[in-house]
């Protein structure tokens, strides 16, 4: 009843008016090459504190939905994937487009996207009440193990190196550490400037690092999408029942690995597209189709990429961790709004709970029509000067980083960490194990703080509670796993 009284009071126009306006973002974001959802969350979420949480997170969960979905458009039609997520997309994407079917590789593309969000926050729906009665029996050695969990797989796929993920992730670490002491109230690391007591301000930090720097990093290296041939062939098939038919069994199943594969902490929409894919290409009568312009092979790695934004949800909601850099940000919005996510929000805050999960079926309602019916006007979006991109980001990172507190500090610290990230990403260090870090730091130390305590200063908690126990195991588990592939893999290049 109350997820029915949630989603009719979703049903105005102010809030139905900010769901557009993250569509119609996140459709651009998407769709240009070199921007992200991830950047596009990043200078976002600054806007939305003048906003109330519902149409705050209204705007946030319609870019995310919208710019997954179109990172899609762009790999379909230049062979250059949108976003991270669609980069499976290319392959039998762009050989339908050469074959005249650009039309057709695009309807799949909406449908498929919008069947995978639908039917991921089914199962959200569906699981995430359940899931969050049991995590209220963690209690704080759970919460210790599981931040080390969260950690150690961001560490363990964050890309390029296991020494360089490791790097970035102890670096968040640290500069987490930066204001007062959660337990004592000390002073830590502020060099007397009282604008550091409250610690680094994290949304003023994820604009320089995840938004300012890509734009610094295009710019530097000439790495920018340009002004491409949209002379595209569209041609006249659209999709049909028979198609649907043909694509739905492999999209169900690609839909539970995305789901599976997103509610691990540090996978993302890119890991699971693979996977399904790899596997789904194992499995069928006529592997060699894929990748040639198969419509399965593109429809399972649409169907796969929004899916794991739910599986995400999961993690995000049920254990107040995130399980990716998008849901780190979504963190900080909701700290921001006095909401901690975890078990306890399914109990002060279920109704913001039900009011997310409706907002992903409206946000997928609307990108269906929206998709079905404008993705030819979209493409239009490809022609768009990179100098009016770069310029727009510079304008909003600056913008969203002083409105946080209308400080110039905040100011000076996004700039700061756009260098810091800019460094990092010409010398391929992962910013993902950082931001992760940063976000995880408090979890830790004060969970583990808090088990000392209960248990008198012992560290027999580590191994005598079985769910701690089963967390550091996978985390051990993870790390080592990591660094087996590594040298299996530089072996090879030898």
């Amino acid at each position: 009843m109350e997820f029915i009284n949630a989603l009719i009071s979703l049903i105005n126009p102010s809030v139905l008016m900010f769901l557009l306006v993250g569509v119609f973002l996140g459709s651009l974001i998407g769709t240009l090459p070199g921007l992200t959802a991830t950047m596009g969350i990043a200078l976002l979420v600054p806007l939305t504190f003048w906003l109330d949480s519902t149409s705050g997170f209204a705007m946030l969960i319609g870019l995310w939905n919208s710019a997954i979905w179109s990172g899609g458009i762009s790999a379909i039609l230049i062979n250059t994937p949108g976003t991270p997520a669609s980069i499976m997309t290319t392959l039998d994407g762009y050989e339908l487009t050469k074959k005249g079917k650009a039309r057709l590789a695009l309807d799949i593309n909406t449908v498929g996207s919008v069947f995978g969000g639908l039917f991921s926050t089914l199962i959200l729906i569906i699981f995430a009440f359940p899931l969050s009665k049991v995590t209220l029996k963690f209690g704080p050695p759970e919460y210790f193990s599981l931040g080390v969990f969260g950690l150690t797989m961001m560490i363990a796929i964050g890309g390029t190196t296991l020494a360089k993920s490791l790097t970035m992730g102890i670096a968040g670490l640290l500069i987490a550490t930066i204001g007062s002491d959660a337990v004592v109230g000390a002073q830590r690391f502020t060099f007397g400037n009282i604008n550091l007591i409250q610690g680094i301000n994290f949304i003023a930090m994820l604009i320089g690092a995840l938004g300012l720097s890509e734009i610094l990093y295009q710019i530097a290296t000439r790495e920018f999408f340009g002004n491409r041939d949209t002379n595209i062939k569209f041609g006249d098939e659209k999709i049909n029942l028979s198609i649907l038919k043909k694509i739905f069994l492999p999209s169900v199943a690609s839909s539970g690995v995305g789901i599976i594969v997103g509610a691990i902490p540090a996978a993302g929409g890119d890991i699971a597209s693979i996977i399904s894919y790899g596997q789904a290409k194992k499995l069928s009568k006529n592997p060699q189709e894929y990748g040639k312009g198969s419509l399965v092979g593109l429809a399972i790695s649409c169907v796969t990429n929004n899916s794991v934004i739910g599986g995400a949800l999961i993690t995000m909601l049920t254990l107040g961790i995130p399980g990716d850099t998008v849901t780190a940000i979504l963190i900080g919005a909701l700290i921001s709004y006095g909401v901690q996510p975890g078990a306890q929000m399914f109990t002060n805050n279920a109704a913001l709970v039900y009011t997310i999960m409706c907002l992903m079926i409206l946000a997928n309602i609307i990108i269906l029509i929206y998709g079905l019916l404008m993705t030819r006007v979209m493409s239009k979006f490809l022609k768009l000067k990179k100098e009016y991109i770069w310029a727009s980001v510079i304008v909003f990172s600056l913008i969203g980083s002083y409105a946080l507190q209308y400080s110039l500090f905040d100011v000076s610290i996004m700039l700061l960490f756009s260098l810091l990230g800019l460094i990092a990403k010409i010398n391929d260090y992962p910013l993902g194990p950082f931001i992760l870090g940063f976000l995880l730091e408090p979890i830790i130390e004060a969970n583990f703080n808090r088990s000392l305590v209960l248990s008198y200063g012992s560290m027999n908690f580590l191994w005598s509670r079985p769910i701690t126990v089963l967390f550091l195991g996978f985390s051990i588990i993870s790390v080592l796993i990591s660094m087996v592939i590594e040298i299996r893999n530089k072996k090879r290049n030898i």
